[in-house]
This record gives structure tokens, sequence and C-alpha cells, in this order.
């Protein structure tokens, strides 16, 4: 009975973790159907209702919708990664408390990749100087990670960028940030 007991209890404990994984199983994915518009009308009848305004590519870009002929639209976006990552250490009381190392990405109108490749090593010195300073008032102390922290990081990033790159920088994407603090 001894050893009988813990293989049933880890049956049984097998059997209702296969039981609930089956039955928590998210839907297929061809069976949803996401209508982000919300007011139970189909998609396409939006984006022809939107081009009969003259919003299609307001419409086209916000939604992502097409058309309405099933023809998908063209991208206004595109993204550049920055190709090295922005370590920024944090100080306290003279000493490197902590390291934080930052991965960026920019938007831009397409075609301004290129741009931004050739303008990357002024990009990067101006990016880092916004960091540093970020650092240097205690943006990276505590929860760094709130959107109160991070939201002021971002204007100031998106801000620098335009006056590096120009108009065609959309937005500044923080892909990866970690802090690791001294030992």
């Amino acid at each position: 009975m001894r050893k009988i007991l813990p293989i049933l209890l880890a049956l049984i404990g097998l059997g209702g973790g296969v039981g609930a994984g089956i039955f928590l199983r998210p839907p297929p994915e061809e069976a949803v159907v996401i209508n982000p518009c919300g007011d139970g009308t189909a998609p396409s009848e939006h984006a022809d209702a939107a081009a009969a305004e003259g919003h299609g590519d307001a419409a086209a870009a916000e939604g992502g919708h097409g058309e309405g002929d099933g023809a998908a639209a063209e991208p206004t976006r595109e993204y550049v990664k920055l190709n090295n990552q922005f370590v920024v250490p944090v100080v306290e009381q003279g000493q490197v408390a902590a390291l934080v190392i930052l991965s960026l990405s920019l938007e831009v109108k397409i075609g301004a990749t290129q741009k931004v490749y050739t303008l990357e090593p002024k990009l990067r010195d101006n990016f880092l100087q916004v960091l540093f300073d970020h650092a240097n008032s205690g943006g990276f102390r505590g929860a760094f990670t709130e959107a109160s922290n991070l939201d002021p990081l971002r204007r100031a990033l998106l801000e620098v960028a335009i006056k590096a790159v120009g108009p065609e920088v959309t937005n500044v994407l923080i892909s990866d940030i970690v802090r690791q603090d001294a030992a």
C-alpha cells in the first residue's frame, strides 16, 4: 500500500493536469475572428466607409484594413534596429551601482532606413547623452520600467532622433531593457 499510494497520487495529478490543459486550451487560430471595430460590423465595411469619406490611408495605417478587396495595404512605416546595445551606468555616491542595457529601434517612414544607418554615429551619441541624463536624474532607479518613467525617456529620445535624422523618424521603440546591479 505504501508503494501504490504515491504512484496513484502521481497518476491522478497527471490526469488532472492533462484534463485542465485540454479544457483551458485556447480555440484554434483559424476559428478566432477579431473585429477591432467592436461594433458588430465587418472590418471591410469600416474600410469601405473610411475610403468613401476620404480617410482610406488613415484607416489602413491605423487598423491595417485593406481596400476591402482582400489586397493587403502597403505599409507606411518600417523599423530600423540600431546595431549595438546602449550601456548606461547608474552612478550612486560616486560608485557605479548598476548598468542598464537597452536595445533601441526607430520607426521611420518608408525609404529612410539608409539615412538612419548613415547618421547612426551621431544618433548614438545623442541617444547616449539623453540616456546618461535620464540615469543621472534617477530615471533608472526603483521601478524604472513603469510607464511614468519610460514615457519621458521615449519623448526625449524621439526629440533628439528627429533633430539628428529629420521628420522621417516617427517613434523610438525600446525593444529590450535590463538593469544589472553591481555586486
